[in-house]
């Protein structure tokens, strides 16, 4: 009888210490679903684990709390799935994480490297983000995560492309890091690779040969690189892959350079807008005047001073049958002090024109009585190039002198 009832004590007192875990009771401190075992204690300022967590739970979310270890603490939940522990004050990835887990994040912590024992036996691991961390080397194992697809090493402190990365990754983003080189046969492996992000990075030049290998490759982003355009040893490889890529290429190096335009000849130019190419055969055309531009020198003409050397028409003719006199004659002009016309070499049959500098008038059957005389008495007499001949109105006050002497032996006679 004592041994039964001792049995049944025992049987109690297991019972007692196991029924909470089969049962799954939520901690207090956490938000439970899916009987308990999907467990998110985020946002709660948490330093420790919080006890009455269940060994089989698939999904646990601690991120947002204050959390600086958590080494060999996460071990026994041999069912976990997805770990959350984003945005704490972890100095490293905890140390011996189950390794039934699919998805891993770890983003906004104070890691610094990503050591090899840390991924080295998560087989079943299909997302690792640990993202806006400062990792400056990242060590990954040969032939391990092999199920990993999606890797996100995204604004840390990286200056090399990471090599061994898993052959079955579609996804990498290595964006705003300092990366400025590929070492020769990272990302040999990668041909399932569909997403690649090297945007905000380092990057002058893409080393040779380098995304050769990428055949399934649909999106690749390489904005705000500081490309060496340049360099015309080491930049071709990347710009005749953007060219010949299937991938969409977001940023493509040097696009805002000008480019040649693969249509022009050797040793040719481009024509600038609104300008037409010189042909090779024939020798340039000299330009035309256009309707405006004899329009303006009319509107000029008009304007011109009336006074100005010309040839005397003949009576009873309207318009003079030469382009210009065969001599010079020098004037006094009323703006400038004198006006010239440079001798002709040769008559044209051409009716007169104005010329915009000498300022002629069109008709001589418009120009003033006195003017055409004062023209007529001046073309008599030759003068040397550059000798000034003042004009009748200019020798007047010369004249009036003799008046009172006239006047004077007239009243003795």
């Amino acid at each position: 009888m004592e041994y039964q009832i001792l049995n049944t004590s025992t049987c109690l007192l297991v019972l007692l210490v196991f029924i909470p875990t089969g049962l799954g009771i939520c901690p207090s401190s956490c938000k439970c679903s899916g009987n308990d075992r999907n467990v998110d204690c985020s946002g709660r300022n948490l330093t420790v684990l919080p006890q009455g967590l269940q060994d089989n739970l698939t999904y646990l979310n601690l991120s947002f709390n204050q959390f600086v270890d958590l080494d060999h603490q996460l071990t026994r939940f041999t069912n976990l799935r997805t770990l959350d522990i984003s945005n704490n004050w972890l100095k490293n990835v905890p140390a011996h994480l189950p390794k039934s887990l699919w998805e891993l994040y770890a983003t906004n912590n104070n890691i610094k490297v990503l050591q090899k024992l840390d991924t080295a036996y998560q087989w079943n691991l299909r997302v690792l983000d640990v993202s806006r961390n400062m990792v400056e080397r990242a060590v990954l194992i040969n032939n391990t995560l092999s199920s990993l697809k999606f890797l996100n090493l995204s604004s840390n402190k990286l200056w090399t492309v990471p090599t061994n990365m898993p052959y079955n990754l579609e996804t990498v983003d290595l964006s705003s890091n300092f990366l400025s080189q590929i070492l020769p046969g990272t990302l040999v492996r990668l041909q399932h690779l569909t997403s690649l992000y090297l945007h905000n990075n380092k990057f002058s030049y893409i080393p040779d040969k380098a995304f050769d290998q990428l055949s399934q490759l649909q999106v690749i982003t390489l904005h705000h690189n500081p490309w060496s355009c340049s360099d015309n040893q080491n930049i071709p490889y990347v710009l005749q892959w953007v060219q010949a890529t299937a991938a969409r290429v977001v940023g493509a190096p040097c696009a805002q350079e000008p480019q040649v335009s693969p249509t022009l000849a050797p040793g040719s130019s481009p024509t600038a807008p609104g300008r037409e190419a010189v042909g090779t055969e024939g020798s340039a055309t000299v330009p035309q005047p256009t309707g405006a531009t004899k329009t303006h020198k009319q509107l000029r003409a008009k304007e011109a001073p009336p006074l100005v050397a010309q040839r005397q028409p003949s009576p009873g003719s309207q318009r003079p049958q030469e382009a210009a006199a065969t001599r010079t004659v020098l004037l006094q002009a009323p703006a400038d002090g004198n006006a010239s016309l440079a001798p002709a070499t040769a008559a044209s049959t051409t009716p007169l024109t104005l010329s915009i500098t000498s300022g002629m008038p069109t008709h001589f059957s418009k120009m003033p009585r006195s003017t055409t005389a004062t023209s007529r008495r001046e073309e008599a007499t030759p003068s040397a190039p550059g000798t000034h001949l003042p004009s009748r109105g200019g020798r007047w006050p010369a004249g009036l002198l003799w008046l009172p002497l006239l006047h004077a032996l007239a009243l003795a006679g």
